[in-house]
């Protein structure tokens, strides 16, 4: 039997408004996706209303293996996939609160890392992710980020990076200056999220 090459992938969208451009984008990225013929699944974190606050209980239990109850579909998904894509606007330097929520809770013991007795390092378990994909948009331009520092890239890239295979590629699609941007040059982005996703997960 033909073993089933296709890509495994994992959408996580967060924008609280559906007409946003970034909205539009995760539209494009599912085209992208679908053209590529890769499985996908998504969670759109504010049509499920996903709750972000780490509870007391969840904090004191961190070391513990597992999630919430709640979050089990959230968390067998990130262990299903080859691919995670990320889409959501950058705010403040880094991701929405409801975003940081989700890795928060849902990157959690015996799902993404797990620290045994007596090590002082954790140990990654997502060897199962082998690429990283962030779509976003930046009110600034690249310069006034890179200046910053770009502390939303480095969340993804150097923490969550670390906790997924070795070799894992990461793929940075970022629109930046939107606030000032013209609607021709937003099309032109948007316009060539669906061929530059397929090629990434090809």
């Amino acid at each position: 039997m033909r073993r089933d090459r296709r890509r495994r992938v994992l959408v996580i969208h967060c924008h609280p408004a559906t007409d946003a451009f970034i909205s539009t984008a995760l539209e494009r990225v599912t085209a992208g996706l679908k053209e590529s013929g890769a499985d996908v699944r998504i969670h759109d974190l504010y049509r499920e209303e996903f709750v972000p606050e780490l509870s007391a209980a969840e904090h004191r239990a961190h070391l513990r293996p597992g999630v919430a109850d709640d979050l089990d579909e959230h968390a067998e998904d990130l262990q299903w996939c080859d691919t995670l894509v990320l889409v959501y606007p950058t705010w403040w330097s880094g991701q929405p609160a409801m975003l940081k929520g989700w890795i928060d809770r849902v990157w959690a013991s015996g799902v993404a890392w797990e620290l045994p007795d007596g090590a002082s390092r954790l140990r990654p378990r997502l060897r199962n992710v082998r690429r990283l994909v962030v779509v976003t948009s930046h009110g600034s331009s690249k310069l006034v980020n890179s200046l910053q520092g770009e502390g939303g890239k480095r969340t993804v890239f150097r923490s969550l990076r670390t906790m997924c295979h070795p070799l894992t590629r990461t793929h940075w699609l970022a629109f930046y200056g939107i606030d000032n941007a013209s609607s021709d040059s937003r099309t032109r982005f948007l316009e060539a999220l669906p061929d530059r996703i397929a090629r990434i997960v090809h």
